[in-house]
C-alpha cells in the first residue's frame, strides 16, 4: 500500500496520546498529502462531510512480534482477551482505523490541507486511506460493545493547581484536562508514588495518581529529543 498524506499534530511521544478517537478535542491535527497525490480533485466534495475515517499505520509498532492475546488498559492491563476483540495496536498488520470531525480545508502551497479535531495519531504517522464518515450507514445506535461497553466512561478527576494552570497555554488547557481525564497510566502500573511524564507540543507535564484523581506536578518546556540525545 501506498502511503498518501501524514498527520501533524501536537502528540510527540506515544504516552498521553488518546487510546481512541474521539475522547479528546481540544488538539487539531493538519493533514498533508504526500507530493504525488495534492490534486485538489481528490478532495472535492469532501467538505460537505462533517466527519471522515483514517486508515493509518501504527509506524512505531512495524516489524514487532504480535500476541493472540492482549491486555486491554480498561481491564486493568491484567486480563488477557483475543487481539481481534481489541483495538490493539500490536497486530499482525500494524493498521489503525479513526473516526474524526473534519473541521475545514484549505489551499495551501502543500496541496490541500485537512484539519481534524479527535485524532488519536501520533505526529507524522503515515496514512493509507481517507473516506467520508456517512451516519446512517456507519452509525449503529443499537450494537453492542462487549467489555469496552462496562468501561467507556471511565475517567478520573484531575486537579491542576493553578500555578502550574496558569503555565499551560489557553488553546490547550481542555485538551490537557481530557488526556489526563483517560488516566494515561499503563493499566498494571497505576503506582501512586511514581511521577509519571507526558509530552504535548512544546509542554512537558509531570504528574501523579491519588486514589481515584490525577494531580499535575509540574508544567514546563520540553527539551526535544534531539537535545536530549546531545
Amino acid at each position: 500500500m501506498k502511503i498518501i498524506a501524514r498527520i501533524h499534530n501536537d502528540y510527540i511521544d506515544k504516552f498521553g496520546i488518546p487510546r481512541q478517537s474521539g475522547l479528546v478535542h481540544g488538539v487539531e491535527s493538519v493533514i498533508i498529502f504526500e507530493p504525488e497525490y495534492r490534486d485538489e480533485n481528490a478532495v472535492r466534495g469532501l467538505e460537505e462531510y462533517s466527519h471522515i475515517w483514517l486508515l493509518w499505520e501504527f509506524s512505531e509498532n512495524v516489524g514487532k512480534e504480535w500476541s493472540p492475546t492482549v491486555r486491554p488498559p480498561r481491564l486493568g492491563g491484567n486480563q488477557r482477551v483475543g487481539v481481534f476483540a481489541t483495538r490493539s495496536p500490536f497486530r499482525v498488520n500494524p493498521i489503525g482505523l479513526s473516526s474524526v470531525k473534519l473541521n475545514r480545508i484549505e489551499k495551501s502551497e502543500k496541496g490541500p490541507l485537512l484539519y481534524v479535531e479527535g485524532a488519536d495519531l501520533l505526529d507524522n504517522t503515515p496514512i493509507y486511506d481517507i473516506k467520508p464518515y456517512i451516519p446512517h450507514i456507519d452509525s449503529h445506535p443499537e450494537a453492542t460493545g462487549g467489555f469496552s461497553s462496562e468501561t467507556k466512561e471511565y475517567q478520573v478527576s484531575v486537579m491542576i493547581p493553578p500555578e502550574l494552570w496558569e503555565k499551560i497555554p489557553e488553546s490547550q488547557r481542555e485538551a490537557v484536562r481530557e488526556i489526563l481525564a483517560q488516566d494515561p497510566r499503563p493499566g498494571y502500573q497505576r503506582l501512586e508514588d511514581r511521577i509519571y511524564g507526558m509530552r504535548l507540543g512544546e509542554m512537558e507535564i509531570k504528574f501523579r495518581g491519588e486514589g481515584s484523581q490525577i494531580r499535575v506536578c509540574e508544567v514546563k518546556r520540553a527539551v526535544s529529543k534531539e537535545k536530549k540525545k546531545e
